[in-house]
C-alpha cells in the first residue's frame, strides 16, 4: 500500500531525515493558523492516492496573501478523477540542487537495490532512459542493517557527504517499514542543509497488519469485497469479464482475450474446490463492473466440480451474457444444468474468447 507524502514524511522524520516545515488541512480555513509558520511563500500539495500529481495541478504555490483561496481552488479539484480532501501545506525551500534517491527490491536477486542520482526532480525516468550512466547503483544484503561506508561512497560520489546519512537513514526505514519502495525525490539542497522535498513509501501488502494498517486504501471497493471472499482479482479497463480457476488459467485467458483483440475487464481466480456459494459472488461481482459486456466462465473441474459451478452461474442471475467453458469432473451435469437455462457452452477456450470478444465489440 502506498503511503500518502505527508504519512511518508512523518515516517522518515522520526528516522531522523530533515523535511520541510508543513501541516496537513482538511479546508482552507484551517490554513489560517498556519501561515504564521510557513513564512511568506510556501506550497499546497493535494493528497491524492495518484502518481504525477504536479504535472496534474495537483500542486500549487502560493502565499499569506493569497494562501486560503489557492487552497480553496484545490480543494474544488480532481486531481486525475480524484477529488482533493486532504492538502500538505509545506514550507517553500530555496533549493540549490535536486538530487533522486530510492530504495527498492531487485526482483533479479531478491535483495534491496538503492539508486541515487544527481539529477532528481519530475525527469527522472528521462534521465533513467536517456542517461542512466547517471545513476549510481548498489546491491545491499537485507541481513546487514546498516550501509558499508564504501557503498555509500560509491552511491553519493561528489554529491554532499550529508547525503550519505539520510542514504543510512532511509535504508533501514525501507527494512523497519517492509517497505516494497522508499523514495525521495526530489532530495533537495538549500543554504540552511539539506531536505526530503517530497517522498514516497510503499509498505508489502502482506505486512500491513504488522505495520499498523488494517485497511488496504490501494483497493477498489470491489477488489476489497474479493478479498472477503478470498478471490484473487485485479480490476482492468476493458469489457470482456474473466473468471478462471488457477492464476496460469486465468492469465491465459487474459492473454488469448488480447491476442484476438479484446480487453478484459479484470483477473478473477475462484481458486480450486469453489462451490456454488463461492461461484455466484464471483459472477456478480464481475457482473457489477459497468464496463462489462460480457463474461467468459473458463473452469477445469479437478477438485472444482462443474455441477457446482454450474450452480453458482446459475444463482448468480446477471444481465449480461455469460459465455462457459467447463471441463472436467462432473462436466457432463454441470453442461446438461447451463444448457437447460440457456447459457452457452463452448467447448475450448478459443472458442468461448473469439466469441466474447465478438460481443464486447
Amino acid at each position: 500500500m502506498k503511503l500518502r507524502e505527508y504519512e511518508a514524511k512523518n515516517v522518515i522524520k522520526e528516522a531522523g531525515i530533515p523535511v520541510p516545515a508543513g501541516f496537513l488541512i482538511k479546508s482552507a480555513e484551517e490554513l489560517t493558523p498556519h501561515l504564521g509558520a510557513l513564512g511568506d511563500a510556501f506550497v499546497l500539495k493535494a493528497q491524492v492516492d495518484v502518481g504525477g500529481r504536479g504535472k496534474a495541478g495537483g500542486i500549487l504555490m502560493a502565499g499569506k496573501e493569497d494562501g486560503i483561496k489557492t487552497a480553496k481552488e484545490l480543494f474544488s479539484r480532481q486531481i486525475k478523477g480524484l477529488p482533493v480532501k486532504e492538502i500538505l501545506a509545506e514550507q517553500r525551500l530555496d533549493i540549490q540542487h535536486e538530487y533522486y534517491l530510492s530504495i527498492t527490491v531487485d526482483r533479479s536477486n531478491k535483495q534491496p537495490l538503492i539508486l541515487f542520482t544527481e539529477a532528481g526532480g519530475v525527469d527522472i525516468e528521462i534521465t533513467a532512459k536517456e542517461h542512466p550512466e547517471a545513476i549510481h547503483r548498489v546491491i545491499a544484503n537485507p541481513l546487514m542493517r546498516d550501509i558499508p561506508p564504501f557503498m555509500i561512497r560509491e552511491l553519493v560520489g561528489t554529491a554532499p557527504k550529508e547525503i550519505g546519512q539520510i542514504i543510512s537513514k532511509l535504508y533501514r526505514v525501507f527494512l523497519e517499514k517492509d517497505a516494497l519502495l522508499a523514495e525521495i525525490n526530489p532530495l533537495v539542497t538549500t543554504p540552511e542543509g539539506v531536505y526530503a522535498a517530497d517522498a514516497k513509501l510503499i509498505v508489502d501488502d502482506n505486512a500491513l497488519g504488522r505495520q499498523g494498517f488494517f485497511i488496504n486504501r490501494d483497493l477498489t471497493e470491489r477488489e476489497r469485497e474479493a478479498e472477503k471472499h478470498g478471490f484473487s482479482y485485479v480490476e482492468l479497463n476493458g469489457a470482456i469479464g474473466v473468471i478462471g480457476n488457477g492464476a496460469g488459467l486465468t492469465m491465459s485467458t487474459l492473454d488469448l482475450i488480447e491476442f484476438y483483440g479484446g480487453k478484459a475487464a479484470n483477473f478473477l481466480d475462484v481458486g480450486g474446490g469453489a462451490e456454488s456459494e463461492r461461484v455466484m459472488h464471483a459472477v456478480r461481482l464481475v457482473g457489477s463492473v459497468p464496463s462489462v459486456k460480457v463474461i467468459v466462465v473458463n473452469l477445469l473441474g479437478g477438485i472444482t466440480k462443474c455441477d457446482e459451478v454450474a450452480k453458482g452461474i446459475i444463482a448468480a442471475a446477471i444481465p449480461q451474457k455469460v459465455i462457459v467453458r467447463l471441463a472436467g469432473t462432473n462436466e457432463a451435469e454441470g453442461r446438461a444444468m447451463l444448457t437447460e437455462k440457456g447459457y452457452e457452452m463452448l467447448d475450448t477456450m478459443d472458442l468461448v474468447v473469439k466469441k466474447a470478444v465478438a460481443v464486447a465489440v
